[in-house]
């Protein structure tokens, strides 16, 4: 691959990530809160679950099928080792480095999975809380006019 050809590519896939990437902004369309549109903190309950529960299974699929070869590698590093070739030493660099990555990879899919949960759990009580303590002494709910003579 020529050198132009490279940069060719990075900046088209630059320009791709672009388009797709957009941070601490409003969409484009002009929805948004105060503008009729849906506000800009949306939580969906089920896909939160959806995706904890693919981390869940991703980190228990890890764990019971990832460590199918490992014993033997080790075997065969010792003996290899031991045979005096350095294959033996090189091959237990590579257990122990898979072994550094697996748990990391399962211990990142239980993060992302239990965060999920706790995301989910303190949504609804952050929504609990918003609708209860924004009702009036009547129980009507209150309007920002009215919340603002609350806060003087």
């Amino acid at each position: 691959m020529a050198w132009d050809e490279w940069q060719q590519l990075k900046a088209a896939a630059a320009e791709r990530s672009s388009q797709n990437m957009r941070l601490n902004q409003l969409p484009g369309d002009g929805g948004g809160a105060g503008t009729g549109g849906q506000g800009d903190l949306v939580v969906r309950d089920d896909e939160l679950g959806k995706l904890g529960d693919m981390a869940y299974g991703l980190r228990e699929g890890l764990r019971k099928d990832a460590d199918h070869a490992r014993p033997n590698t080790f075997d065969a590093s010792i003996e290899l080792f031991n045979d005096g070739l350095d294959m033996g030493s090189a091959l237990t660099e590579l257990h122990d480095a898979w072994n550094s990555q697996l748990a990391t990879l399962k211990e990142a899919c239980a993060h992302i999975s239990n965060h999920l949960d706790y995301s989910r759990a303190q949504h609804a009580k952050d929504e609990v809380k918003v609708l209860t303590e924004m009702r009036d002494a009547d129980g009507g709910l209150m309007t920002v006019s009215r919340i603002q003579d609350y806060l003087k």
